[in-house]
């Protein structure tokens, strides 16, 4: 099978399809027989062959395979699917047409040599349809229904038989002509996809998983008292800058606190008109300036660094009705994200949960691909919520031996995300544990250490899109990167003292994760 997985589908015919052909090839010669998966290939526009299921090639023939998962029905010569959830689609052709079609296009785009070696044909395969009756647009033998798909292998050797006795003179191909072919074909299902269009690709999902978290904030907005939870990556902010704006469109006047200096700014650069943005522990201060004596509603974010009784305790002096009777929501997040910044103390929640707020878990990451998610998960056993970008470009970890291998490492890479994956330098922030001084990065070349801009909390995103950004981990908590590259810091999970580290500087990457680990 080629790749050894199904590639990203949505088709659950296409994936029980895949698992039936891996078990009839597994007893076969390695070199006899493979198949292909070629459907929804990531930004693959330049595919010659995007219209095939599945390729299955070996000695007896190269056969085209449509499959047509869900109800299927023909009515007077159109041809439609039904999907699980009911949504039917009219085809521009039916599904042997579409295979015939296919396999015509493929070996026009064979060379000769090769085209003209095999026996060639399409068959149709409809797991889901326990029986089609026959007719004279197509032959019986080059279906599978579902009663021909539990008995896979047997119908895919009358298949094959089926083909191969209409070109039964022609003589089987050579192990070296089986392995032109899959040569000719592999480079088309296996591109490799830049990085620079991959990151492009993951932010327009996430931007259409955005849309969906939004939906959320209805639940939030009809109750008075709010504990949203959940890990990092999974729509904390965003649903508290959304749910900003519609307390503030009712007339409220809303505060959002936060703890870090960074994310105010981020917040204030980001809110929308009448909300105010403060830090928690200077609330006096923003009740003040607005005119007012106390706020009709409150909102935290990255609650878990001000759940203390003493940020609590100024939180309720300066909203009405206090933190018992006032109306307030708490975005947090429960992993262990101690010893970076804010005080976090279990007795201050638990006081938070005697009003009995309504209590909303965000289960679906928005932020990262499934590569950091896996990654961040296997190593720190954080709950992150459940991947709902999908794929992306696998994370990129360098082991080294010692500082000087690190810095090395560090120059080599920073080099080859910008000049040979065309990465955008200002879509790139090195994060570290310890300052700029203290860094590797300040030991890079000159001429690559004055591309790289020291991120503030005035600037705590890279407003310089020319140059590579760098910032602590503590002070990028609750802001984020389409490239995060991680330094100064082991692998993942050889230190329990720096589990946060890793995780809040992991979880900070929305595309790509690259990791420099001594």
């Amino acid at each position: 099978m080629i790749p050894t997985q199904p590639l990203g589908t949505n088709s659950n015919a296409e994936m029980r399809t895949f698992d039936q052909l891996r078990r009839v090839f597994s007893g076969t010669d390695q070199n006899a027989w493979f198949a292909m998966h070629s459907l929804n290939l990531p930004r693959h526009e330049y595919k010659r062959f995007g219209e095939i299921d599945f390729v299955v090639c070996g000695p007896d023939g190269l056969f085209v395979l449509e499959i047509k998962g869900g109800g299927v029905s023909c009515r007077e010569g159109i041809w439609e699917t039904t999907n699980r959830f009911g949504d039917t689609d009219r085809l521009r052709e039916s599904p042997f047409k579409q295979a015939e079609g296919a396999l015509h296009g493929l070996r026009q785009k064979l060379p000769d040599s090769l085209s003209n070696a095999f026996v060639a044909g399409y068959g149709v395969v409809m797991p889901d349809v326990e029986r089609l009756p026959d007719s004279a647009e197509w032959d019986r033998a080059v279906l599978a229904d579902g009663r021909d798909f539990r008995r896979f292998e047997k119908w895919l050797k009358r298949f094959i038989g089926y083909w191969r006795a209409k070109d039964a003179r022609k003589t089987v191909p050579n192990a070296s002509q089986l392995k032109a072919l899959q040569q000719h074909l592999r480079p088309d299902f296996e591109a490799v996809v830049p990085l620079h269009v991959s990151a492009h690709d993951v932010e327009t999902r996430i931007a259409r998983l955005t849309e969906d978290q939004l939906k959320l904030i209805d639940v939030v907005e009809a109750n008075r008292q709010v504990v949203c939870y959940g890990g990092a990556g999974t729509g904390k902010t965003m649903l508290a800058l959304e749910l900003a704006k519609r307390w503030g469109a009712a007339g409220m006047q809303t505060v959002l606190a936060c703890h870090s200096p960074w994310l105010k700014r981020y917040l204030e650069r980001n809110a929308v008109p009448g909300l105010t943005v403060s830090l928690a522990k200077s609330i006096q201060v923003a009740v003040r300036r607005v005119g007012i004596e106390k706020f009709d509603a409150l909102i935290v974010d990255e609650g878990q660094d001000i759940l203390n009784m003493d940020a609590l305790d100024r939180l309720d002096s300066y909203l009405h009705g206090g933190v018992s009777e006032g109306r307030w929501c708490f975005f947090h997040d429960s992993n262990n994200q101690s010893g970076l910044c804010g005080l976090y103390e279990p007795d201050a929640y638990d006081y938070l949960e005697s009003f009995r707020p309504v209590r909303i878990p965000l289960r679906t990451n928005c932020r990262n691909t499934l590569p950091i998610l896996q990654r961040i998960q296997g190593a720190l056993d954080a709950d992150l919520g459940n991947s709902g970008v999908g794929d992306g470009p696998a994370v990129r970890e360098i082991h080294v031996a010692n500082t000087q291998d690190a810095i090395q490492a560090l120059e080599k890479e920073l080099r080859d995300l910008v000049d040979i994956e065309r990465l955008n330098p200002g879509d790139i922030v090195i994060l570290s544990p310890v300052s700029f001084a203290d860094s590797w990065t300040r030991s890079l070349p000159e001429n690559l250490r004055d591309s790289i801009s020291t991120l503030d909390d005035a600037s705590p995103r890279n407003v310089n899109r020319q140059t590579i950004g760098f910032a602590q981990i503590g002070d990028f908590k609750g802001l984020e990167s389409e490239v995060i590259v991680l330094v100064d810091l082991p692998g993942p999970g050889q230190s329990k003292d720096l589990l946060s580290y890793h995780y809040v500087g992991m979880s900070r990457a929305r595309a790509l994760l690259s990791m420099i680990c001594c």
